[in-house]
């Protein structure tokens, strides 16, 4: 039996996920609202304590309709320089906002309110003004480093004090509360704008969210009908949102005991070295120079383990909700044993 590292989002719907959405009562949620789809938004809306909240088929639309909202064209975006939102969405903020990224270089994935305050320009005629700051928790490229709470409401007293938006990418919010032992909330009370995805720690097979202020609903709304994510009964998908909710998120920390597991059986090993992990994913760096993540990532496959290349020298492990303990012992064990 093959053990599927390579993301959390390779996850599969629980008979019971699948049963929740056969049974989820809906309706039309362009024309008058689906029911299943409202509740899952009124949940949300309560859970990061926002006023309201609306749902996206994925991560990546929800994240440009959060930009889209808070920024202007001609104007620029501050965000941690390996953000997903620079990386991994094909350059949506300016082809679909019209905004300037502003990178900001951080040692370790954490964007602080200092490293913000030294990146805002001054005011000048010449330079591009800010519309708003993003941040990212956890952060994906920096294998799941978590952002205190005290580091985001610093963030966020600085957006304030410039009277920017603030928006927040949770696609893994779920683990960044779990690995810090507080609610939702607590991360995302600081944002203006808060995306969170279901289909990566909660084992949907699709879905997403963004959260807003109440009087955004309409302009969030039309966003979406814009980039092509209106949906129709929706409350299939909400349904194993919902389901997920019940039941999978109280178990999220079992994964970051499975990933600290994994780095502590290849630690020490001479030909491999894995980074401490914060949540569920953990970056293993190649240290012998005939090792390539390339030549590595088909070996490993080929014993039946898969996981995936982030860069020449880099691979990637994300534990989820279908590896067990003893998934991950074995594959922590042919990874040793291939690289030996």
């Amino acid at each position: 039996m093959t053990i599927d590292l390579r993301s959390d989002t390779v996850t599969k719907p629980s008979e019971g996920m699948r049963r929740a959405m056969a049974d989820a009562e809906v309706g039309d949620d362009v024309l008058d609202g689906d029911p299943t789809t409202m509740r899952l938004e009124a949940r949300l809306a309560e859970l990061l304590g926002k006023d309201d909240a609306l749902f996206f088929p994925t991560g990546t639309m929800a994240n440009q309709a959060g930009i889209i909202l808070d920024t202007r064209p001609g104007t620029e975006l501050l965000l941690e320089a390996n953000a997903h939102l620079v990386h991994y969405e094909i350059a949506g903020v300016a082809a679909l906002a019209g905004v300037q990224i502003r990178p900001v270089t951080t040692p370790d994935g954490v964007l602080t309110a200092d490293l913000v305050r030294a990146a805002l320009r001054p005011d000048s005629p010449h330079e591009p003004r800010p519309s708003a700051i993003a941040i990212e928790n956890t952060h994906n490229a920096a294998g799941g480093r978590v952002m205190p709470v005290a580091t985001a409401t610093a963030i966020g007293a600085l957006a304030r004090e410039k009277q920017l938006p603030l928006h927040l990418d949770g696609a893994r919010l779920w683990n960044a509360a779990a690995a810090l032992g507080v609610p939702p909330s607590d991360l995302a009370r600081p944002a203006t704008t808060v995306m969170v995805a279901f289909s990566k720690a909660l084992g949907c097979p699709v879905g997403s969210a963004l959260a807003f202020p109440k009087a955004a609903r309409r302009d969030v709304w039309e966003i979406r009908k814009r980039l092509g994510g209106g949906m129709r009964q929706s409350g299939i998908l909400a349904a194993a949102a919902l389901y997920a909710l019940d039941h999978n998120l109280a178990r999220i920390a079992e994964d970051h005991g499975n990933a600290g597991r994994l780095a502590a059986a290849l630690a020490g090993h001479p030909h491999v070295r894995p980074l401490p992990p914060d949540s569920n994913i953990v970056m293993l760096d190649l240290l012998r120079e005939a090792d390539t993540a390339e030549a590595v990532v088909p070996k490993l496959a080929a014993q039946g383990v898969r996981v995936g290349k982030w860069g020449h020298k880099r691979l990637r492990v994300v534990t989820h909700l279908d590896v067990s303990a003893a998934d991950v012992d074995r594959a922590a064990a042919v990874i040793a044993d291939v690289l030996r």
